[in-house]
């Protein structure tokens, strides 16, 4: 049987915190790395990585400790507790990054500096030039972005390893197998068909002109994306321990 055979492809937990939030082109970038996707709604609560190869955790508009209107949350900060504990790979995505940090003492703040809506510039840092999520990926790459909330303090012991200029604080890591993106790289052009042209002009932004610079970066956009998929997928697959070799019966 082929390792990449669906049967024996490792399971990546994927937790889904809002209807409108979804995996995206995850879930067939996934398959391709030979893993199988396992899709959670937040609300079952699911708070342990075990049984699970690695962790996805996907955004949604609320901040990472409003539980008294999103009760899942504690269980979800503590799935990204215990995953890092026990070297499970985890990915947090927008919102899922924000419950990366919170679940580890950083800091968020609702509604803080510019909101950052449509396909937007990230920066590597320094740091990211030894990342093993982030190896391969141009200096400077556009991304889906949707968020009026930041990390404004990361946990102790992260390392800060992407920024753009209205948000510092673009992709970190903790611990040796654990990443927070603010951006959305499971998210492409595409997705702005379904966004708001009443919320955003509220904002002063103009979706044709968000739609139209997002559909003209898009090809550097999913490069950018795959092979941060691509990186995880291998992250993965390294992190799984073979089966111990059985012993003889006498």
């Amino acid at each position: 049987m082929s390792a990449h055979h669906p049967a024996a492809a490792p399971r990546v937990l994927v937790v889904r915190n809002s209807p409108r939030s979804g995996p995206g082109r995850l879930l067939p970038w996934l398959r391709e790395e030979g893993l199988t996707a396992v899709e959670a709604e937040g609300g079952a609560g699911v708070d342990d990585p075990a049984g699970y190869a690695a962790v996805v955790l996907l955004g949604g508009g609320f901040l990472p400790d409003d539980d008294a209107r999103h009760p899942w949350l504690p269980a979800e900060r503590l799935l990204a507790r215990r995953a890092v504990e026990q070297g499970v790979p985890l990915l947090g995505i927008c919102l899922g990054a924000q419950v990366l940090a919170a679940a580890h003492g950083g800091t968020v703040l609702g509604a803080h500096g510019t909101p950052e809506r449509g396909s937007c510039r990230i920066t590597l840092r320094p740091e990211a030039a030894a990342d093993p999520l982030l190896n391969g990926l141009p200096p400077v790459f556009p991304a889906i972005q949707n968020h009026r909330d930041q990390i404004t303090e990361l946990p102790p012991g992260a390392v800060h390893l992407a920024q753009s200029e209205p948000c510092p604080v673009q992709a970190f890591r903790l611990g040796e197998s654990a990443w927070g993106v603010q951006f959305h790289p499971e998210v492409g052009a595409d997705r702005l068909a379904h966004w708001s042209e009443a919320a955003l002009g509220a904002d002063g932004l103009d979706l044709t002109r968000l739609r139209s610079h997002a559909e003209e970066s898009e090809p550097d956009s999913a490069r950018a994306a795959r092979q941060l998929v691509a990186n995880f997928g291998t992250l993965v697959r390294r992190g799984i321990k073979p089966p111990a070799p059985r012993r003889p019966r006498a």
